[in-house]
């Protein structure tokens, strides 16, 4: 018996430019778009490849922490400035630290499912560089369990963090082997946002990817298992995608094979006053991807394409292994030997990536999502991958906080 009780399509999908350090147009002193104009550029990029926006029923903004960085509250108020037909329609904001944007999606697609609405159009949003570094790392760790772990956590909060998990795979699997895994994803995802003209890294011209990867960490400035490299970047953007039952898309007036199909979805939560179980392992991530899978009746091996939350390259690594696609202990050396490339088993983060594209927070859910609508809809430009016509399915797996909010969803190719 399926998963869903209907139907539900997803379509529209549409990401701004990440805007931060990288970017030849960002200044860090000069003026920047707010949070607004990230909203208004997703919402018409996505509503303008659809030919009746007007019978778009209700919107659902994901966003982690705009109160602190734009000192911002309020964001369904934004849904009806991006088009006169939104106006008095339902909005809500949705916040799930840096899985803001996979609830997002997943709060549209039970909206449909209730049948209390046809179409929805799901908004991913954050801004960031507002503040200096180091004040955001302390915004940033409302992720975690700030009253319990913030005292006597480190300045640079998450990174330090995942700083642990790397320095316990380390231990746990060798130095050697599992730094070099990390350096080949940094490598794969500078490569893959040179194809994306909206990622962060697009300007990226280093020729020595692999060797930068390898840099050593300083303790002293930052920390004790990672370099500035592992770790995605401060970003500003949005992203938009559009669900739909079949009604919901004749209503919009497009076609279900310039669609996707939503198969399944899992949406799991871990204790956030508990530290992880295994370091190693991401366990809540492995969690909702085998619940995802069950819920479609598929295996790993029918995935063509995947996205996984790479805030840092560890966790790129850590993911792959929690998606089931390799064994424990096994994941450096599959991404080392370029499994995880755009021409490799099974192409992941295609667009870049947390790293390569950007992490504008609660925007990430939504961008992932777009991006894998893209890969199966054939949309995806210079980084589009074969999708295998046996295997016809993609998946993402969106993270918030360590481990602890997660959202894997799967999409499935258009007959």
């Amino acid at each position: 018996m399926p998963f869903f009780r209907k139907k539900v399509y997803a379509c529209g999908g549409y990401y701004t430019i990440s805007l931060g350090t990288g970017r030849k147009e960002f200044h860090p002193k000069k003026p920047r778009p707010g949070i607004e104009h990230y909203i208004k550029e997703a919402i018409q990029g996505s509503i303008d490849q659809v030919q009746s926006p007007e019978h778009i029923d209700e919107g659902v903004i994901g966003n982690f922490i705009a109160s602190r960085f734009c000192h911002q509250g309020n964001l369904g108020g934004f849904f009806p400035m991006a088009h006169k037909t939104f106006q008095y329609k339902p909005c809500m904001r949705v916040e799930g630290a840096c899985d803001s944007g996979g609830l997002a999606l997943v709060a549209s697609v039970k909206t449909i499912l209730a049948d209390i609405a046809e179409c929805v159009l799901c908004v991913g949003v954050e801004v960031q560089n507002s503040v200096k570094a180091i004040y955001g790392a302390d915004y940033l760790a409302a992720a975690g369990w700030y009253a319990g772990e913030r005292k006597n956590g480190h300045a640079y909060f998450f990174p330090d963090k995942f700083s642990q998990r790397a320095g316990a795979c380390f231990e746990k699997f060798g130095f050697d082997p599992f730094r070099s895994g990390m350096a080949q994803w940094y490598t794969n995802a500078i490569e893959n946002a040179r194809k994306n003209p909206k990622a962060q890294e697009y300007h990226n011209r280093n020729t020595s990817l692999y060797e930068t990867g390898l840099s050593a960490p300083n303790p002293k400035a930052f920390c004790e298992h990672i370099n500035v490299f592992d770790c995605s970047k401060v970003s500003d953007g949005g992203a938009a995608l559009i669900f739909a039952s079949e009604e919901g898309l004749k209503n919009i007036g497009v076609d279900k094979k310039d669609a996707v199909e939503v198969v399944s979805y899992a949406q799991v939560q871990d204790n956030i006053t508990t530290a992880p179980p295994d370091l190693t392992k991401l366990t809540t991530c492995q969690i909702a991807a085998q619940r995802a899978y069950e819920r479609a009746g598929i295996t790993p091996q029918d995935l063509s394409v995947l996205d996984v939350h790479d805030c840092f390259t560890v966790a790129g690594l850590l993911a792959i292994e929690a998606a089931g696609l390799v064994e424990y202990g096994e994941v450096a050396a599959f991404v080392k030997e370029g499994n995880t490339k755009r021409d490799g088993t099974i192409p992941t983060n295609t667009s870049g990536g947390l790293i390569g594209y950007g992490h504008p927070t609660g925007a990430t859910g939504v961008r992932q999502a777009v991006d894998v609508v893209h890969q199966l809809s054939n949309k995806a430009a210079d980084y589009q991958v074969a999708i295998h016509t046996d295997r016809p399915y993609g998946m993402i797996s969106s993270m918030g906080g360590d481990d602890k909010t997660v959202v894997a969803m799967i999409f499935r190719k258009s007959d």
